[in-house]
C-alpha cells in the first residue's frame, strides 16, 4: 500500500533524510568526548608525585584565528572558499596534583580542534530559517550531515558490522567444528572469544592472546566453578548437555582453581618462573576473556557462567535442538554511524594526546623546568591525527575509505551518498551469501540501489522511511529489567 503524498511531506518536514547522521553525532558531542576522558582519568607522567587530573570538557561552536590574533565565529561557506577545517575548539579542565595536593590556581586547557559536522547541534546553521541560510551563503535545501576538511565536503559512510556481545552459532571447518562465539567489546577494545565443539564432544575456549587447545573445564575452574557438581549445576539440566560436559570433566587434568591457574600459566608463558606463569594466567583471564562482563578479579564467575550459556548453545545445535545463527540476518548486524566512527578515533586521538603531555612533562622537570600545564599541552597532537583521518579516510584498526569526497553530482547522489551503509567484506571475495537480497532487508535497505561489479551488495543504501536508532548504554537496559524483576518477584 502506497503512502500519501501529504504524509511523505509532513513525514520529510519533521524528519531529515541525514537524520541518523546528526542524531549519532549529537549523542558524541553531548556524551561520546565526555566518555573517553572520563575513562582516560588522569595522566601519570614519569614524574615523582606529580600528576593530571581531568574536569569537566568544553565545545565551542567554530571560530577561526586570523593572522593578527583576532578570533571570530567562521561558516561553512567561507570554510569552503578558503581552504578551511569547519572545526570546533575543545577546552578541558586539566587539574596538577602535587604529592596528592591539587593546585588551586588550574584553569581551562585549549586541547585541540574537532571537525563540525554541518547542521549539527555545534553549527552555525543550526535551527536557522530559509531566509537565514541563504544570507549565510547556503543552499536551504542542502541536508547537511557532512564534514567540511580543508574546504573538502566528506562524508562518514556507515558501516555495518556483526552485532558486539551477542552469542552466535555456526558451523565451522567442513562442519567438523562447531563455534559459539561473541565479539566482545568494551570501549573501543574488541575481543573474538568463543567456545569450540569438535565432532567428539570435546570443548575448548579460545580468546585473544590465549593458548591454543585450551579446555573449557580448566577455564571454568580457573574463574572459580571448581568442583565436579557446581560445573554441573551451572549447566542447563539436559542429558545431552550433561553427557557432553560429563566427557569433558574425565579428560580434564585439573582438579581445582590453582591447579586450572597453574595450567593456563604454563601453557601461556612456558619455561618462566612461576609467579610470572601464575599473574600471566589472571591478566588473560580478566582482560582478554569477554572483556564486555568486567575485567576485575570479582567479574570472573559471571564470565563462567556466561561461557556455560555459549557451551549449551553450541552443545544444542550440535545435536540439531536448535538451528546455527544466521550471520546475515539484520538483527545480528549493527551500524556504525558518524558519531561511533568519531568517538574511535577521537578516543585513539586522545590516546596520542596523554602520551605526547607525559613525554613532555617528563622532558620539561628533566630540564629543570616548571610544570606549568598551559606548556606541556600542544593541541596539535590530537588535532593533526583527527584531521589527517578525516582528509584520506584512513581509520583506526587498518579500515580504510571510511571518510569520502561527497559525491555533488546532483542532489540525488548528494542524499544517496548520506545514506550510503558499507561492508567491511572484501570486494574479491565472492561472499555469496553476504551479497544476497535477506528477507530482513525489507524495509530498512533498497533492493535496487547497489553498484554493480565487485562492489555489488556490498554497498548499499537506505530505503527512504528507514530511521536508525543511535543506542542506549547497557546499564539502563540492565537497570529496567532488574525493577522489572522486582516487581514481578514482589507480586
Amino acid at each position: 500500500m502506497s503512502m500519501p503524498k501529504e504524509l511523505l511531506v509532513a513525514y520529510f518536514k519533521e524528519n531529515s533524510l541525514v537524520k541518523q547522521h546528526l542524531e549519532s553525532y549529537n549523542k558524541f558531542v553531548d556524551e561520546g568526548i565526555r566518555n573517553v576522558i572520563s575513562r582516560q582519568g588522569a595522566i601519570q607522567p614519569s614524574v615523582e608525585g606529580f600528576e593530571l587530573h581531568f574536569g569537566a570538557v568544553r565545545l565551542e561552536k567554530p571560530m577561526i584565528v586570523e593572522a593578527d590574533g583576532s578570533r571570530r565565529p567562521i561558516f561553512p561557506s567561507e570554510c569552503r572558499l578558503r581552504n578551511l577545517t569547519y572545526a570546533a575548539p575543545v577546552f578541558l579542565e586539566i587539574i596538577p596534583v602535587f604529592n596528592g595536593v591539587e593546585k588551586k590556581t588550574y584553569s581551562e586547557v585549549f586541547i585541540g580542534e574537532i571537525p563540525v559536522m554541518v547542521k549539527s547541534k555545534l553549527c552555525h546553521l543550526n535551527g536557522m530559517t530559509d531566509d537565514e541560510f541563504i544570507d549565510a551563503g547556503e543552499d536551504p535545501a542542502d541536508p547537511g550531515g557532512y564534514f567540511l576538511v580543508n574546504g573538502s565536503e566528506r562524508v562518514l559512510v556507515s558501516i555495518e558490522d556483526l552485532a558486539p556481545n551477542r552469542i552466535m552459532v555456526s558451523k565451522e571447518k567442513d562442519n567438523t567444528l562447531i563455534t559459539s562465539k561473541v565479539f566482545s567489546t568494551r570501549f573501543g577494545f574488541r575481543a573474538r572469544c568463543a567456545v569450540e565443539r569438535t565432532n567428539e564432544g570435546l570443548l575448548r575456549v579460545v580468546f585473544p592472546a590465549a593458548p591454543k587447545d585450551l579446555p573449557l573445564v580448566a577455564t571454568l575452574r580457573a574463574l572459580g566453578l571448581q568442583h565436579k557438581e557446581e560445573i554441573l549445576a551451572a549447566f542447563v539440566q539436559d542429558s545431552k548437555v550433561h553427557s557432553d560436559i560429563l566427557l569433558n570433566l574425565e579428560e580434564d587434568e585439573t582438579t581445582n582453581l590453582k591447579d586450572a591457574m597453574e595450567y593456563i600459566g604454563k601453557k601461556a608463558a612456558p619455561g618462566q618462573a612461576e609467579e610470572y606463569r601464575k599473574k600471566r594466567a589472571e591478566i588473560l583471564i580478566d582482560t582478554y576473556l569477554l572483556p564486555h562482563i568486567g575485567t576485575g578479579d570479582n567479574d570472573r564467575l559471571k564470565k563462567a557462567y556466561y561461557l556455560c550459556k555459549m557451551a549449551e548453545r553450541g552443545i544444542a545445535v550440535a545435536y540439531k535442538d536448535l538451528p546455527q545463527d544466521d550471520k546475515d540476518h539484520y538483527a545480528n548486524k549493527r551500524i556504525k554511524l558518524s558519531g561511533d566512527l568519531m568517538e574511535e578515533l577521537f578516543r585513539y586521538a586522545f590516546q596520542f594526546l596523554v602520551k605526547d603531555v607525559a613525554y613532555q612533562a617528563g622532558r620539561a622537570d628533566a630540564r629543570g623546568r616548571r610544570l606549568v600545564v598551559q606548556t606541556l599541552v600542544r593541541p596539535d597532537a590530537m588535532s593533526d591525527r583527527i584531521r589527517y583521518s578525516m582528509a584520506t579516510g584512513n581509520w583506526i584498526a587498518g579500515q580504510t575509505g571510511v571518510s569520502q569526497l561527497l559525491d555533488r553530482t546532483s542532489y540525488l547522489s548528494t542524499v544517496s551518498h548520506l545514506r550510503r551503509v558499507i561492508s567491511p567484506l572484501s570486494r574479491n571475495h565472492p561472499h555469496f551469501k553476504a551479497r544476497d537480497l535477506h528477507g530482513t532487508h525489507w524495509g530498512k535497505l533498497c533492493p535496487n540501489e547497489s553498484p554493480e561489479g565487485p562492489s555489488c551488495a556490498l554497498v548499499k543504501n537506505m530505503s527512504l522511511l528507514c530511521e536508525i536508532s543511535t543506542g542506549d548504554s547497557e546499564e539502563n537496559i540492565e537497570a529496567l529489567l532488574v525493577n522489572k524483576l522486582n516487581v514481578k518477584m514482589s507480586l
